[in-house]
């Protein structure tokens, strides 16, 4: 078994906001973070596709391929997007590094039709990421 990583960077804002909390509560736990006019990230994106070289051309997956992919389903939904407004995929969610990752995650494991999608791992900033990763049931998210 081959690991690929391919890692992208995309800038995006968001505001952490729980519509089930009071404005108090939701100032309490999420602090500066809560501010209804969001702050920013510069993100960098690793996702790693696992499987077998192919005989003929060696690869697991054709990085043109997958560039594509990323492209088309993460930077054009998420690049200098307010991920709390412009990204449907994250309505009704709290965009915090986990939740982008999951997000993320269920939109490219459709995509990769060469390998299989074996982790997704979201920095939002050096010190923190979140991962999810592939199981023997299928994704772990």
């Amino acid at each position: 078994m081959v690991y690929l990583t391919r890692k992208i960077e995309f800038s995006a804002s968001h505001f952490y906001h729980n519509p089930a909390l009071s404005p108090e509560e939701n100032r309490r736990v999420f602090g500066k973070c809560n501010n209804p006019h969001g702050h920013g990230h510069n993100y960098a994106l690793e996702v790693t596709i696992a499987g077998e070289p192919d005989p003929v051309t060696g690869m697991v997956l054709d990085l043109k391929d997958l560039k594509e992919i990323l492209e088309r389903e993460v930077m054009q939904r998420m690049d200098h997007r307010h991920l709390n407004i412009e990204v449907p995929e994250l309505k009704g969610q709290i965009p915090t590094c986990e939740n982008i990752a999951r997000v993320i995650w269920h939109l490219l494991e459709p995509k990769i039709t060469q390998g299989k999608l074996y982790k997704v791992r979201l920095y939002e900033n050096s010190d923190l990421f979140a991962d999810c990763y592939r199981n023997g049931a299928g994704a772990r998210t």
